[in-house]
């Protein structure tokens, strides 16, 4: 059995430069709670199927932005205006409860477009969404996305995919935190970071990308608190190593004890 899943989509070429900080995905795959990947599919490029023409046009009808890391492209709770379609960088969108604790939904990737449901406009946001490295994306108002969707019928195709993707993303998350332990999902999220980030090192293997304990227990629905005592326990077994941000898995047989039985 798997958690977390990822899924890799095209995107088109990005203006900002990533750092080494930022260390990409080394399968440019996006980072999300579910029970079964193969059940869920992957998440469709909002442009894939446009040919160069089309993709001119909606690209050209936008307004690219470029957004640092940990700035806001929109706040739950504002006013719906279009969508971001996302070309370089990892955005993170979330929820936060009146208790101020937050769960994140997912991180996402070049290609994929955030801001919905309401595309068109009307209504409130009911996630927020910030960039969790330097990213750029291509604002497309709801007046201008629904005039492109009538001249480019397959860009209304890749946003009913897109719609239908996320969807499943919210019921994968609501499945997931109502049957399975948050002990399993810590132990599943270290080995997909492993999957998606890790490289050999004189520890063991290195999680190249940055995850606070405070990102973890947003992907898991845990405290931070809880998050930094079981990677100490699990230190103190000698399973992982960590340091602040930087996290070295030593067993991964352990890990994947704790997992479950497995799929």
């Amino acid at each position: 059995m798997t958690l977390f899943a990822a899924a890799s989509v095209p995107g088109p070429k990005g203006t900002v430069s990533r750092t080494a900080a930022e260390s990409p995905s080394k399968t440019g795959r996006a980072l999300m709670l579910t029970e079964s990947p193969r059940g869920i599919g992957g998440p469709p490029s909002l442009l894939e199927h446009l040919s160069t023409g089309e993709r001119e046009q909606v690209l050209r009808q936008g307004r690219r932005r470029v957004f640092y890391r940990g700035q806001t492209l929109f706040n739950q709770g504002a006013r719906h205006d279009g969508i971001f379609l996302i070309e370089t960088g990892r955005i993170r969108v979330f929820y936060t409860a009146p208790s101020e604790r937050e769960i994140t939904l997912a991180y996402w990737l070049p290609g994929h477009f955030v801001g919905g449901p309401e595309i068109f406009g009307g209504g409130v946001h009911q996630w927020s969404g910030v960039a969790s490295s330097n990213s750029s994306a291509v604002h497309l108002p709801g007046k201008t996305l629904r005039q492109l969707v009538v001249e480019v019928p397959r860009l209304a195709i890749g946003l009913i995919e897109g719609l239908t993707f996320k969807g499943k993303c919210y019921s994968a998350l609501a499945q997931m935190l109502g049957t399975r332990s948050v002990t399993e999902r810590l132990a599943q999220l270290l080995l997909h970071l492993v999957d998606l980030y890790g490289v050999e090192d004189d520890d063991g293997i290195l999680i190249s990308a940055a995850f606070t304990h405070a990102d973890l227990a947003h992907m898991v629905g845990a405290t931070r608190q809880w998050v930094t005592i079981s990677l100490k326990r699990l230190q103190e077994k000698d399973v992982v190593v960590t340091d602040k941000s930087r996290i070295v898995i030593r067993r991964t047989d352990v890990l994947e004890q704790m997992r479950g039985q497995g799929d």
